[in-house]
């Protein structure tokens, strides 16, 4: 009871924490994968991995993430027409590949997300504008493939691709550029090389 309620007093206990096979799954033992089974990735699985991860932080709750889910053979054969040759199997293959883009006019919507804020300020300056919205943006791809991996799915990020012919293909007429590739699904596992190495702590971090 005693240290029941020193967590409490300490708010300790305001997050819960995984335990270590949810931090396997979304880290320690996740893999970025090449090779997929015929699983498909349903229209419903995919309302709910953005249930999840739309929730991550963004600046002044930007959210200028645009997500194109490609799952059809025109989608994909459009999609694919962008790629780099050593990417294509990769995404023929993979059940889903998501699209992450971002808005570079975000601030449109700041009335409706974070009403305080100073949208003017980004309207006037776009290059900042759109620093703001790909580096948010791509925080919000991350947590894409945070969330996909928490509910179970395999992912694959991706550059190797043609951005202007993907924003000309998909975002054409539009705000909207692209940023990166991910492949979702269920990946075959049997084709998944040894694990790379990682840097130490100390190699790469410094406590100030």
């Amino acid at each position: 009871m005693k240290s029941e309620l020193k967590a409490v007093e300490d708010g300790r206990d305001r997050i819960s924490q995984l335990d270590e096979a949810g931090l396997d799954l979304i880290f320690r033992k996740a893999r970025t994968h090449k090779e997929w089974l015929p699983r498909p990735v349903l229209d419903e699985d995919l309302r709910r991995l953005y249930e999840i991860f739309k929730f991550g932080p963004t600046s002044v709750n930007c959210n200028p993430a645009r997500i194109v889910f490609v799952r059809s053979p025109p989608a994909k054969a459009k999609l694919i027409a962008t790629l780099y040759e050593s990417n294509v199997p990769k995404v023929r293959a993979a059940p889903v590949t998501a699209i992450i883009g971002y808005d570079t006019r975000f601030f449109e919507q700041l009335p409706r997300l974070f009403p305080t804020a100073d949208a003017e300020k980004y309207r006037r300056a776009p290059d900042f504008a759109e620093t703001y919205a790909f580096r948010n943006g791509s925080l919000q791809g991350a947590y894409l493939m945070i969330a996909a991996r928490a509910l179970g799915f395999d992912v694959a990020g991706m550059s190797g691709f043609d951005n202007a012919k993907v924003d000309a293909a998909f975002f054409s007429g539009t705000s909207i550029k692209s940023n990166f590739l991910c492949n979702i699904g269920y990946a075959d596992r049997k084709a998944t090389p040894p694990r790379l190495m990682r840097f130490a702590f100390d190699e790469v971090c410094t406590i100030l």
